[in-house]
């Protein structure tokens, strides 16, 4: 057989939901099936989900994903299927992929090379399978081939790479599978997403120069923190002939391309169009990031502080573009059902009277958001706040925290014996307005059974300019994955390629918490820039010290031909390490934040930092 249709499916798994999963897998086959697709490619671990994480270290977990492929094989009538699971041999754990056809096991193939750096762990709970090594695993009564196999189904030879093995060149299963000349080569991934990773996955696929090679990613937020683009590609000698759209708010994403294998200028593309501008990355991964979010925790929707500033108005565009598009893809009947949220009947029948799709009822259902004001806040981000809320269709209240921070200052004036004073209590006068704005966010939150959004940046995490248990209040942070530079140049973005409108007023303003009196003599006003320094300058030391691991003199030196004043640039790079050294305590306890660049400051699943330290002495001493 020489031509064959071939088709990968991104499923929108969750780690120990069998059920999900496992229907979302059926559904998989069944639509492949209906497509007359002859060979079917599954995403790495889609029966247990990959993050599980240290549950994979129970036997229990892959006894279970056991059973459930038993199940799986009996849908596999009349065609090949690849499916992920974690397999046990010699007790030793292995991320294994089985191949069946017929409603039988052909076997299991395991992954040669282990992701271990940044997010990934994986040799924490897996081995390494050795290239060239082939082993019998024995299942109930049954003898399956087991570690590094070529299969027959189809009459065609069929190899597989396992996500991380296309990454390690030195060791790349692809280079021994071409010459044992394996027409098919599969790739089932748990690959998360980072800014321009698909551009660089499709590269990295054609340079296996295979003849035909299926990629298939998973999708969407499985876990929590990493978000799955659901890619899938399929390339034929030099070029991508087969390629999906990603971010699908669909369970179950299916492409399918008929493949020539003697004479590629017969097959047949199906090719979308790739789009790999990050700002538009940004809008697809955040939106499907926060859907995904507030359904797997059962939430019925996100409640926000909007300041009027540039990280809560981003976070409120992305939960209005959250509905838009996830209605524009599923529906907006779907798109309820799927999101688990109950509404009203009779106030939907009068909101489709006012619009088909109810968009605007739907984010008003979903997201709250509300202007806390103190004595320091201004008109102008009142204005801001308000506008674009009402722009987006959210709920909007506001009111006043004053009554709040005087009854706290004055309990403490009485226990200290003494007046406050901007001149003496600056940080605990800023700080105290942030945190009393905290519990009656809450308790919204709670009624409403709502998520609370966390609105700090990948920037102000860095150096700790953030207040704890005040700003940082939240279930999720979904920007604390990017810096505050790329922050303000996407909302100038998003106001004309969104056409967000009512975000001139946000683009207007310069970055401040307004938490000093703008009239008093002793204190200059308040912005982030000035306490900080500019944060295109912040943003590159952060790289250089966090992706490029470079110390304080290293990055004086590559950074000072392009600034004007060296001596200030020595002081923003003092500034920064000291405030990042200081400031791990507070990382730990931010809200779970979205992985959305190619690093992160998360101290759990990228960047591990001593809570106590020698703070860089010797190395800023150098400067």
């Amino acid at each position: 057989m020489t031509r064959l249709k071939i088709g990968g499916a991104a499923l929108n798994q969750t780690p120990l939901d069998w059920e999900n999963n496992l229907k979302n897998i059926q559904n998989a086959i069944e639509q492949a099936k209906d497509a007359s697709v002859d060979v079917l490619c599954l995403p790495e671990l889609c029966i247990t989900g990959y993050g599980c994480e240290d549950m994979f270290l129970s036997d229990w977990v892959a006894d279970k994903a056991l059973e459930q492929l038993s199940k799986i094989a009996q849908w596999c009538t009349n065609i090949v299927v690849a499916v992920g699971l974690p397999v046990r041999f010699d007790n030793d754990l292995y991320d294994c992929v089985c191949l069946m056809h017929n409603q039988e096991i052909l076997g299991f193939s395991a992954k040669q090379n282990l992701a271990n750096d940044g997010v990934h762990y994986e040799s924490r709970w897996f081995k390494a399978w050795k290239a060239g090594r082939l082993e019998m695993l024995r299942v109930g009564t049954k003898k399956y081939p087991f570690g590094d196999i070529i299969y027959i189904a189809k009459n065609i030879k069929i190899g597989l790479e396992i996500c991380e093995d296309a990454w390690n060149d030195q060791k790349r299963p692809a280079h021994q599978l071409n010459k044992r000349k394996v027409n098919l080569i599969l790739n089932p991934s748990a690959s998360h997403f980072a800014f321009a990773k698909a551009k660089h996955r499709e590269k990295l696929m054609l340079e296996a120069n295979a003849p035909v090679y299926l990629y298939c990613n998973l999708l969407g937020n499985e876990a929590g923190k990493m978000i799955y683009d659901g890619q899938v590609f399929v390339t034929q000698g030099n070029q991508v002939i087969g390629r999906n759209q990603l971010f699908s708010f669909k369970n179950v994403d299916l492409l399918a391309a008929q493949v020539d294998f003697k004479n590629p200028e017969n097959s047949d593309a199906t090719l979308e169009a790739a789009q790999f501008n990050k700002n538009h990355e940004f809008v697809q991964v955040l939106s499907l990031a926060l859907f995904d979010y507030m359904r797997k925790s059962r939430s019925k929707g996100y409640i926000l502080s909007l300041s009027g500033g540039a990280d809560s108005s981003t976070c409120a565009v992305m939960v209005a573009e959250m509905v838009k598009r996830g209605v524009a893809e599923l529906g907006w009947e779907a798109f309820l059902e799927k999101s688990g949220v109950a509404f009203d009947e009779e106030q939907m029948k009068d909101a489709l009277r006012e619009e088909d799709p109810p968009l605007r009822h739907i984010v008003k259902h979903l997201l709250t958001c509300v202007y806390q004001s103190s004595d320091n806040s201004s008109y102008q981000t009142l204005n801001s706040a308000k506008l674009l809320a009402q722009d987006l269709g959210a709920t909007f209240h506001h009111w006043s925290i004053k009554e709040d921070v005087t009854s706290y200052s004055k309990k403490i004036e009485y226990i200290i014996n003494q007046s406050l004073s901007w001149h003496k209590h600056d940080i605990a006068l800023q700080n105290i307005q942030a945190r009393a704005r905290s519990p009656i966010i809450w308790m919204l939150a709670n009624i409403k059974g709502a998520l609370l959004i966390a609105t700090s940046n990948r920037s102000e995490g860095s150096v700790g300019y953030t207040t704890m248990d005040g700003d940082t209040s939240g279930g999720i942070s979904p920007i604390a994955g990017v810096d505050k530079h790329f922050i303000r140049e996407w909302l100038k973005w998003a106001e004309t390629s969104l056409g967000q409108k009512e975000l001139r007023h946000v683009n207007a303003l310069q970055p401040t918490a307004e938490l000093r009196p703008k009239d008093d003599d002793s204190t200059q006003q308040q912005t982030d820039e000035k306490d900080l320094m500019p944060y295109e300058v912040l943003q590159a030391i952060e790289r250089l010290t966090l992706y490029e691991r470079l110390s304080p003199k290293q990055i004086f030196e590559q950074l000072q031909s392009e600034v004007a004043d060296v001596e200030l640039l020595k002081e923003h790079i003092r500034k920064f390490f000291h405030l990042w050294s200081r400031n791990q305590w507070k990382r730990e306890r931010l809200a779970p934040s979205f992985h959305l660049d190619d690093y992160s400051i998360d101290p759990r699943s990228w960047f591990r930092f001593p809570i106590l330290s020698g703070g860089f002495q010797q190395e800023l001493e150098s400067l």
